[in-house]
């Protein structure tokens, strides 16, 4: 199944994607039921899945605007240096624990919104991650456990921003911009995905393959990332865990590439679908 956040008429609404459009599920299963959190924090999945059965769209896409996947997640966190060929291009040496770092919630944009390049850097870089969205919370989660905590799976792109990423050792000046991250168009869930590990993964800007590898080229998989998060914080329903990018990042190309407005930047992750993304400059203050 696959779930999306949208905006119709002005409201916030979510549903399930089915062939050619979207079934609207705000408020259907139960009145409560508003975003796919609450779906996924009652653990309704199943629900939802049962309701759409043998169903037509209610909307078509043209019908909708996209909204991020979960437009207001209690923690972003996400990881650096994650796939052995990024790492090399740094030049960072090997780590015994992954290295996290955070966004807020007003930095992501929805598939086909545009990504926000700021006026005061001109080295807006891509990349290229798949998500996971928590769906049962829990503290100390073992990696044997971990995967049954995963509501779904989504594209993500980390806008970096990366001469204030580099101003200090911490990276989150870099990585919070607003309207700087996408993620969309949906989630999937586990039941659809199976083995997360025989996903492709790639990045295209304005047609061009600028990052491409599998989701089984993870240095830490997404079991122990779940397990060494939930040390330091308890994990919530809907909350997001962005698992980094693999090499070929604009930054470390010679000469570098990074976007500017007018660019087109595609995040494919083979059944996650295609997150697309045109580049703006940021409006005048």
């Amino acid at each position: 199944m696959k779930l999306v956040s949208f905006s119709r008429l002005g409201k916030a609404r979510f549903g399930a994607v089915v062939k050619d459009g979207v079934i609207d599920l705000t408020g259907k299963l139960d009145p409560d039921v508003n975003t796919i959190k609450e779906l996924i924090s009652l653990h309704m999945e199943d629900q939802a899945d049962e309701f759409i059965a043998g169903k037509n769209k209610d909307l078509s896409f043209s019908d909708i605007i996209f909204l991020p996947v979960i437009p207001d997640p209690e923690k972003i966190m996400c990881v650096g240096l994650n796939y052995v060929e990024h790492k090399k291009e740094t030049g960072r040496p090997d780590v015994d624990n992954p290295t996290i770092f955070t966004r807020f919630a007003d930095s992501q944009v929805a598939h086909m919104q545009p990504m926000i390049k700021p006026d005061n850097s001109d080295r807006f870089d891509y990349e290229a991650e798949m998500a996971i969205i928590i769906g049962k919370g829990g503290r100390f989660i073992s990696e044997d456990e971990a995967l049954n905590h995963i509501a779904g799976y989504a594209c993500y792109n980390d806008g970096s921003i990366r001469n204030y990423q580099r101003h200090t050792s911490q990276y989150t000046p870099g990585k919070t911009f607003p309207g700087t991250g996408g993620f969309g168009p949906y989630m999937v869930t586990p039941s659809e995905v199976g083995d997360y590990r025989k996903l492709p993964i790639e990045l295209r800007l304005n047609g061009n393959i600028m990052q491409k590898a599998t989701l089984a080229d993870l240095i830490f998989p997404i079991p122990r990332l779940i397990s060494y998060i939930s040390e330091f914080t308890a994990l919530s329903s809907g909350d997001v865990i962005v698992t980094g990018t693999p090499g070929g990042v604009g930054d470390k190309r010679n000469p570098p590439v990074y976007m500017v407005p007018g660019d087109i930047v595609e995040v494919d992750i083979g059944m996650l679908g295609v997150l697309r993304n045109p580049i703006i400059a940021a409006p005048k203050l």
